[in-house]
């Protein structure tokens, strides 16, 4: 009936089919869905270089910019070694450099404690 009447422009009976029932289910969206077909595929360059330029970019915006779905994103930042700490995407590996800042640090505190005796960490007190 469709074909009688609009030609080779009309739909065919299956789309007729499909938004049919999307209108019945209450969905009355128009436009086309993106079928589940492959994923856009990006380069871990293009992301790298996203995060170079702001690293404070949620995951939302990265797949934003390189047009991919978010489980693309995360599955290439989980590839990266990459994790979110206080709001910046940074390597899961830390640094020679954080390394050595850690390490000094402990070696601070284990010297600090080795300084003061047993007594004054005891905390004592009377009634006066």
């Amino acid at each position: 009936m469709l074909l009688n009447t609009y030609g080779e422009a009309s739909i065919s009976g299956r789309t007729c089919q499909e938004w049919f029932q999307r209108f019945k289910n209450g969905d009355f969206d128009v436009e086309d869905r993106h079928g589940d077909g492959r994923e856009m595929v990006f380069e871990d360059a293009e992301l790298e270089a996203l995060l170079d330029q702001d690293s404070c970019q949620t995951q939302q915006e990265l797949a934003k910019s390189l047009g991919v779905t978010l489980e693309a994103i995360a599955k290439c930042l989980k590839s990266m070694g990459m994790i979110k700490k206080q709001g910046n995407y940074v390597p899961y590996k830390l640094k020679p450099r954080d390394v050595e800042r850690r390490l000094f640090a402990c070696e601070q505190l284990l010297a600090r404690q080795k300084r003061k005796g047993f007594l004054h960490r005891i905390v004592t007190g009377d009634e006066k």
